[in-house]
């Protein structure tokens, strides 16, 4: 849990340190830290201790990464933590996505990070490969992810359908490939992962 946080944190600052000097953005995000204590005496030796939110508790992307929240779309704070998504989407190529973005205000906490299945740079993430995929189907830029001159998803998302369709149509029919695997021996067809 503090890992994570503190990793999602680190990118946070960088985030910060791009947008705040843009004209008209203003305050960014911030991720607060999260300390692992020991505390040999106590029946549970060790317990996580932050900083105390006082507000209105807002859930700005929930943790499959749906965007179903009014206040994620329509406030600043909720547009900002979006941006701040697709940020990392794109800093990381695709790689990486800080989600589940929740607290008070311009504050968060208890964030998650999804990574592909082989991790980004040593690091994996505590959510699902899926929550990139979702993020990636339906992300809507705003005017920050504009003022950081961001790529549109939209378009991405489009592309990648079309040169796999492109792909599909250039394989051979089932009918000119020998099979070799008797029936018994194959997989089920029923799930199909992929990666981009």
């Amino acid at each position: 849990e503090c890992y994570v946080q503190n990793t999602a944190r680190e990118y946070a600052k960088i985030y910060a340190a791009e947008a705040e000097p843009l004209e008209g953005f203003g305050k960014v995000p911030e991720i607060i830290p999260i300390f692992l204590v020991h505390r040999p005496a106590n029946n549970i030796p060790y317990a996580t201790v932050e900083e105390e939110l006082v507000g209105e508790f807002v859930k700005y992307s929930v943790r499959d990464g749906k965007e179903v929240n009014f206040l994620r779309r329509d406030s600043e704070a909720g547009q900002k933590c979006c941006t701040f998504q697709h940020w990392v989407y794109e800093k990381t190529n695709g790689s990486l996505l800080v989600t589940d973005l929740q607290g008070v205000g311009m504050k968060l906490t208890d964030v998650g990070i999804a990574t592909l299945a082989k991790g980004y740079k040593g690091f994996k993430g505590n959510c699902s490969i899926s929550f990139i995929e979702q993020f990636r189907a339906l992300h809507q830029c705003n005017k920050y992810c504009e003022m950081l001159g961001l790529t549109s998803l939209r378009t991405t998302h489009q592309n990648q359908r079309k040169a796999t369709s492109m792909k599909s149509k250039n394989l051979p029919n089932s009918s000119t490939i020998k099979k070799t695997v008797p029936k018994k021996a194959r997989e089920p067809r029923d799930f199909i992962s992929s990666q981009h």
